[in-house]
C-alpha cells in the first residue's frame, strides 16, 4: 500500500494505515488519512482525491484560516466538520535556541490537549464511527494539530510510541516544500526557526508529558475528553484488522 499520496498542490497527504498494534492486529489502510490544507484541492488533484472515496473531513483550523485559505470544495459532498482545537495562539517570540524546537513544539501540543477538549472529543467520535470512513484529518500543514489528533488515534488503537513518533516525523519530508511555498507567498515575512519542522523528539516529549500528567494517552481520552468505552471499542473495531 502507498502511505504518501501524491498531489500537485498538497505536499503532506498520508495514509495512517499499516502500523502494528500491541495485540497483533494492524491499522487498516484507506480508513484514516492526515493532510495539509484541503483548500488547495483543484484540477487533477480533485481527481486523485475523489479516487480515495473520502466520506468525512475533519478540519482542525481556526475559522479565520478556513475563510482565508479555503476548505475542501463543498462540491465534493463530504461530511465536513470545522473543529478548531488550538486555543492559545503561538507566541513564537517565546522561542529560544536554548529551549529548542522540539521542546517548544511539545509545549504547544500539550496546550492543545488543555484547550481543545470538546472538539478533540467530537473529532474522535467522528473517527470512531465506521460509517464515516474514510476520514481525512487536516490543519494547515498537517503537522501540529493534525499530529496531536493522529497520535491520540494511534495510541487508542494500541500502536506503540516509536511508530507514533515515526509517523509524525514523516512530515519532515515536506519541510523543504513548506518553506519554499511560504517564502514564495510571503517574500518579506521572516520565518521562525521551527517553521515546517517536525523533529521526532517533539512528539516523543509530548507523549511523555501526556503520560506523566494523565497516566497514558488513553487515560487522557477517557477521563478528560470523556470519550465513551463504546466509542473506543468501535474505533478499534473498524480501524484495526481482524
Amino acid at each position: 500500500m502507498i502511505r504518501h499520496i501524491e498531489f500537485t498542490n498538497l505536499c503532506n497527504f498520508r495514509d495512517v494505515g499499516g502500523y502494528a498494534a500491541k495485540d497483533g492486529r494492524t491499522v487498516r489502510w484507506q480508513r484514516l488519512y492526515r493532510a495539509d490544507s484541503l483548500g488547495w484541492l483543484a484540477g487533477d488533484d480533485l481527481t486523485t482525491f475523489r479516487e480515495l472515496r473520502v466520506r468525512s473531513v475533519i478540519d482542525l483550523r481556526h475559522p479565520y484560516e478556513v475563510e482565508k485559505a479555503g476548505r475542501v470544495p463543498e462540491s465534493e459532498g463530504q461530511h465536513y466538520q470545522n473543529l478548531p482545537i488550538e486555543g492559545r495562539r503561538w507566541d513564537t517570540a517565546a522561542y529560544s535556541d536554548e529551549l529548542g524546537v522540539a521542546r517548544y513544539l511539545a509545549d504547544r501540543y500539550l496546550e492543545v490537549t488543555e484547550d481543545g477538549v470538546e472538539n478533540l472529543r467530537i473529532a474522535l467520535e467522528t473517527i470512531a464511527k465506521a460509517g464515516n470512513a474514510p476520514v481525512v484529518v487536516h490543519c494547515a500543514a498537517g503537522k501540529d494539530r493534525t499530529g496531536v489528533l493522529t497520535a491520540l488515534v494511534l495510541s487508542l488503537t494500541g500502536v506503540g510510541d516509536d511508530d507514533i513518533v515515526a509517523d509524525y516525523a514523516l512530515t519532515g519530508l515536506a519541510t523543504e516544500r513548506f518553506v519554499a511555498d511560504w517564502t514564495r507567498r510571503h517574500p518579506d515575512a521572516p520565518l521562525w526557526p521551527g517553521f515546517g519542522l517536525a523533529p521526532a523528539e517533539a512528539m516523543r516529549l509530548f507523549l511523555t508529558d501526556l503520560t506523566a500528567r494523565h497516566g497514558s494517552a488513553e487515560a487522557y481520552v477517557t477521563r478528560v475528553l470523556r470519550l465513551s468505552p463504546a466509542a473506543i471499542a468501535e474505533l478499534r473495531g473498524h480501524l484495526l484488522t481482524d
